[in-house]
């Protein structure tokens, strides 16, 4: 399924159009199609590149697949040229999902770092901040659809606030994004570590506008701790149904100094109890946890400010499948390998959501990726070939063969002959 709607959405052909300039020979393996063969892998669970063999080992599924030498090479061959290539093919790909129903009419990039553990000193692996060794890639999510825009492969000593790489990961997030943020809204959200003066003009610059946590130093908490009862504002769920009993909102735009910051930003702290068991920390006061954030954004209504940037924590989610789709571990000494490497783990996430979001419906809609897999990635089936034709015959007491029928049917292009 996911090769089909690689195939249908037109990443297949772009990729090889991209990886064309890197072989002078025609013969062989299609190094764009063994690109996509990889992504698939990666988006099925495959953690090396070895992995590649689920595919290969079924060739009356997927056909003539590269053996793993040949996917080698075919990363060794993404360089810088052919990373610019592959990002106009993810371009052109969102495109065409966005056209066939994905464009999720809001969008917020969340930005944001995550650390990876190298077992072996692999080129450009640092120590991080967490006395691990490894690397710290700087990945910027679309928070509606779970797409994967962009990823910059760091060492694991990097900062994390560094606002050249913001800005960097920020410029290639907005290039895959088929809206222009002079005529449609497109919100930056980071966290604390990533918000700087810097990143906020550098979105002014581009219309982007940005909302981003702050971190509380003394001052900050005392004006914070003398503000008034009636400054405090209820806060309301993630879909504003609801008034949340546990969380309140101010704006101290007025009584804190905000000329670092470009024309027109304001400051809000949002106050939560924390969850019944939680351990207090030394900067809770009164039973209350703190946060100040930032943004440009004019609305008046500071509850669905503070519901705005309290979604950023679904970024963690986004990591945390990332990390189940191949980037847990990045398989090369190689530094250009393994930056090609997080390019197809970026293609996986995309793969993944527009699987979700084009083909299936209910639970599923939302599933992660593990889930996915179980329930249709890895559906037992058995090809029969008769009379010209080929047909895929799936267990009839499989609970979901019904939902994965339903989806091959939603691929964009596809026509399946009659049940």
């Amino acid at each position: 399924m996911l090769a089909e709607l690689a195939d249908g959405l037109g990443l297949t052909a772009g990729l090889s159009a991209a990886m064309a300039p890197t072989k002078q020979r025609c013969r062989g393996h299609d190094r764009g199609r063994v690109l996509t063969d990889l992504a698939i892998a990666i988006a099925d669970g495959a953690s090396a590149i070895t992995d590649l063999r689920v595919l290969s080992d079924q060739p009356g599924l997927f056909g003539e697949v590269a053996s793993v030498p040949t996917a080698w090479r075919s990363l060794a061959a993404v360089d810088k040229a052919a990373l610019a290539r592959i990002a106009t093919a993810r371009a052109a790909a969102r495109a065409a999902a966005w056209a066939a129903g994905a464009d999720p009419g809001f969008y917020v990039i969340d930005i944001d770092g995550v650390l990876i553990d190298a077992d072996s000193d692999k080129q450009g692996a640092a120590p991080t901040r967490k006395h691990g060794f490894g690397f710290y890639p700087l990945m910027a999510y679309l928070d509606a659809t779970g797409e994967a825009l962009a990823g910059l492969l760091r060492a694991g000593n990097a900062g994390s606030g560094t606002a050249a790489d913001h800005l960097q990961v920020l410029d290639a997030a907005l290039a895959q994004l088929p809206v222009d943020p002079t005529q449609q809204q497109v919100i930056c959200r980071t966290d604390a570590g990533g918000t700087s003066h810097a990143l906020a003009a550098a979105c002014r610059e581009r219309q982007v506008r940005f909302i981003g946590g702050v971190r509380l130093p003394a001052p900050l908490a005392d004006v914070i701790l003398a503000l008034p009862r009636s400054a405090w504002q209820p806060t309301v769920s993630a879909d504003g149904a609801q008034i949340r009993e546990t969380g309140e909102v101010a704006e101290i735009t007025d009584l804190v100094g905000m000329s670092p910051w470009p024309t027109g930003t304001r400051m809000l702290v949002r106050r939560e109890q924390p969850h019944p068991g939680a351990q207090l920390r030394f900067i809770d006061v009164d039973g209350y946890r703190y946060q100040a954030f930032v943004t440009d954004l004019p609305d008046a209504d500071l509850a669905y400010l503070e519901a705005l940037y309290r979604g950023r924590g679904r970024m963690e989610c986004r990591i945390r499948d990332a990390k189940d789709t191949g980037l847990a571990n990045l398989p090369s000494h190689d530094l250009a390998i393994n930056t090609a490497w997080l390019t197809l783990v970026l293609i996986a996430a995309d793969l993944l959501a527009w699987l979700k979001t084009l083909c299936l419906q209910g639970e599923l809609a939302s599933a992660q990726p593990k889930r996915l897999r179980y329930a249709l990635l890895h559906t037992a089936g058995v090809l029969i070939h008769s009379a010209r034709c080929t047909t895929l015959r799936l267990g009839a007491g499989w609970p979901w063969a019904t939902d994965l029928v339903a989806a091959f049917a939603r691929l964009p292009g596809w026509a399946p002959a009659p049940a």
